[in-house]
Formats: C-alpha cells, structure tokens, sequence
C-alpha cells in the first residue's frame, strides 16, 4: 500500500553508534530479564559527520545516566526520542520501535500520566500503523494538555489515517494557532494537498522548510514534499532544484536522491535513473524506490528485469499486484481504515488490474471524496470510468492527470494517454 505520510517527529532527535540501555522485560515464562538495545551503526553513507559525533555524545550521556539510575525519567525519555529518530533516519523501524517503547513503558510505571512518555508513546504506534491505539492516547493526552500543539500533530496524523479528514483539518487549525513551525506548516500543507489546494499546499510547505534548519532531516523531508508538490503541478525546474538542494544539504539522503530519479525518468535518462534509485535503495529499502527501478526496466526494454522485481515486491505486501495475497493484504487494511483514501486507491488500483471495474469504481469514488488532485489517483480514476463506460468522467480525469507532465510512472502516464485517445 501507497504510504504518502510521514510522521514528522515534534522533537529534536539524535542518534548514537553505540549506546546501551539495560531495559527490564518480561520472559515467556513471566521471569524478569535483562533485555539490552544497542544502537546500531549506521551505514557509511547515512553517518553526516557532524550530526553523528553530536548524536553519539548525548545517547552515551543518556545511557550512563539511566545505568546509574534506572528510575532517571528524563533520559529515558531522551534516548526513546533518540530512537524513534534514528528508525527514521535508516529506516529500522522494528528494532528501534520495539526499543523506545520498552523504554517508554518503563516510564510510564514509574509516572501513567507523563506527558512525554504518552505522547511517544502514541507517535510509535501510528508509526506502526496501530491507528487507533495511537489517536486514543493522543486524545486522552490533549484532555490532559489542552494547549499543546505536539498533541495535537498527533491527533492530525491518527485521523488523516484513519480518513476523519474534518477532524484532522480541526486539529491543524488548533495546532498552528499554538505553535505556528515546521510541524504544523508542513501537515497544513499536506491536508491542503489531499484537498485539491496544491498552491496552498506549495505556500504551506514552504514556510514548513523556512521554519527548519538546513541540513535537519526534518528540514530536508519537507523540502522533498515541497519539490513533489511543484511535480504534480509541472513545475519540474523548481523541483529538481528543491530535490538538488536537499540532496546537497543531506548528503546521500535516500528520498532526495530518489526525487532526481523521477525527474531523470522524464528526463529519458534511464539509466540514470535507475542509477539513483539503486543508490537510494541500498541505502534504505523502499517499495517507492523498487517500483521506479522496475518502470524503468520496461522503458529500457527489460521487461524481464522489471518482472523480477514486482514479483518480489508482491511477495512480500508491498506491490500494487494482481494476486490473491495482494488483495488480501489491502482489504485488511481496508477493514481496519475504510475511509482512507490511500486504502480506498489501493483497492480501487488492484480491481482494476483484476478487470473487476465495478468494485474498482465503489472504491475509487471515495478515493476521490477529498477532490485530491494527485496524478496517480485522478489517472486510475480515468481509465476505472473509462472501463465503465462513461467517456464523459475518464476524460475529465485523465486530461487532468496529463495536462501538467507530472513526474509519475512513465508506464502509467503511456496506458492513461492510450486510455484518453480511446475515449475522444
């Protein structure tokens, strides 16, 4: 499934090579043991020198305080966060998830109502995709804090996933009202996108990237946001410059070098492209950077090649298939989020790649229900009208989706062209 939202983290974080932190767990037989959690190396490309030299310091200095007091809040508090960053950054969720809220849990024994600790807590299980674990701690912290902004940058996150987008828009007013910075400009920006507004969205956004550091990794995530907003409009030269500019800022960061993917692609730079999205592949594993590789393959004339990869991508959940397992996969998702748009694509994408037009078209109308005007979606809404025979609708969509050359699958740009000449 397509993940369009990422989670910016409220705080400043930092990680560490190799900090230990000792953590009481639970055996299977309900004996006490010692669990411990070593941060791991990052790769060589993803070290950025000086960020790493800082991170080191204050997870070891976390580290020995909460080995010389294992009730110390405060740093374990700390090197939760520092995780939780760190999984973002090498995108280790599992091992790293699973070490902040054991430390997190730690501190809630010692205090249930600690702020910080709650709101950690619910950013890791949105991380996790446990929606509404995580909006039901958010909720009981902003009763509790009725005027901090963090907790209501959750809120925000909780209910887009879930598709309560009225009350998603609520929580970004409230928020903004607070603490106007790049959290809350940048989930403004992305709840104007799925609204249709990209102007705004581009004007919000950049104030997000205004409001950051150059060079922080929350910084240069929104100033790839950015970059993609100016693709869906056409604007590819500001693009590929935001794109340049992150990747120059944050050397080798793996979402930057994949935007220049994507413009190489429209470029007809294939091999370059491929190049660049291996590149940031091998740095983080991402389905986005896979099925790039793939579409380029087939543009390449390896078809072969580009097979090979969807079917593993298939495999293992993450593909846009056509296989039992792949629509078994959405529709759990489906049952847990019915009002997600994302969700509702994915389905509505799969059925129609089934030639099961009549569901894909149940789905994709409220894919559509925000006016979103994301190319991919208003494409697939084209060619599912198409399918169903009203000419009028798919021209609609499909002459929107084209009319900006917007940066997407060069395959899905061909099939939506051949799809709008069949309907005029």
């Amino acid at each position: 499934m397509k993940q369009k939202y990422f989670y910016i983290i409220m705080l400043p974080l930092v990680a560490v090579v190799s900090a230990f932190v000792l953590i009481k767990s639970k055996s299977k037989t309900g004996a006490n043991k010692e669990t411990e959690y070593e941060l791991l190396p990052r790769k060589a490309s993803l070290i950025y020198s000086g960020e790493w030299t800082d991170v080191k310091n204050t997870a070891a200095s976390f580290s020995n305080k909460i080995k010389t007091n294992p009730s110390d809040i405060k740093s374990m508090i700390g090197l939760a966060a520092l995780y939780i960053q760190e999984a973002r950054i090498t995108g280790n969720f599992k091992y790293y998830d699973e070490a902040a809220v054991k430390l997190v849990n730690n501190v809630l024994k010692i205090d249930i109502n600690n702020f910080e600790a709650l709101t950690l807590k619910a950013t890791i299980l949105l991380s996790e995709h446990q929606f509404e674990e995580g909006k039901k701690i958010a909720e009981q912290v902003q009763q509790m804090y009725p005027q901090n902004a963090y907790v209501y940058g959750l809120l925000v996150d909780a209910n887009v996933e879930l598709g309560y987008y009225d009350r998603a828009l609520d929580a970004a007013d409230k928020m903004i009202s607070i603490r106007p910075d790049i959290r809350s400009y940048s989930r403004i920006a992305y709840l104007r996108e799925i609204h249709g507004d990209l102007q705004g969205a581009i004007e919000a956004m950049g104030f997000a990237v205004d409001a950051g550091s150059p060079g922080d990794e929350n910084t240069e995530w929104c100033r790839v946001q950015l970059a993609k907003l100016y693709e869906q409009t056409g604007r590819l030269n500001e693009a590929k410059m935001y794109f340049t500019i992150a990747a120059n800022n944050r050397h080798n960061y793996p979402v930057a070098l994949a935007g220049l993917a994507g413009i190489a692609a429209i470029e007809e730079d294939y091999s370059g492209s491929v190049a660049l999205y291996m590149q940031a592949d091998s740095l983080i594993p991402d389905r986005v950077f896979k099925e790039g590789i793939a579409d380029n393959y087939n543009l390449m004339g390896q078809p072969d090649k580009a097979k090979k990869i969807r079917d593993e991508l298939e495999m293992t959940n993450l593909g846009f298939g056509i296989s039992d397992k792949a629509l078994q996969y959405a529709i759990a998702a489906y049952e847990r989020r019915p009002l997600n748009i994302g969700v509702n694509e994915t389905l509505a994408i799969i059925y129609y790649k089934r030639g099961d037009y009549n569901k894909a078209s149940s789905y994709i109308e409220t894919a559509l229900k925000t006016n979103s005007k994301n190319p991919e979606l208003l494409g697939y809404a084209g060619m599912i009208y198409a399918k169903k025979g009203d000419k009028g609708k798919a021209k609609i969509f499909l002459r929107e989706m084209l009319k900006n050359n917007p940066v997407i699958s060069q395959s899905l740009k061909k099939e939506c062209s051949e799809m709008l000449k069949s309907v005029i």
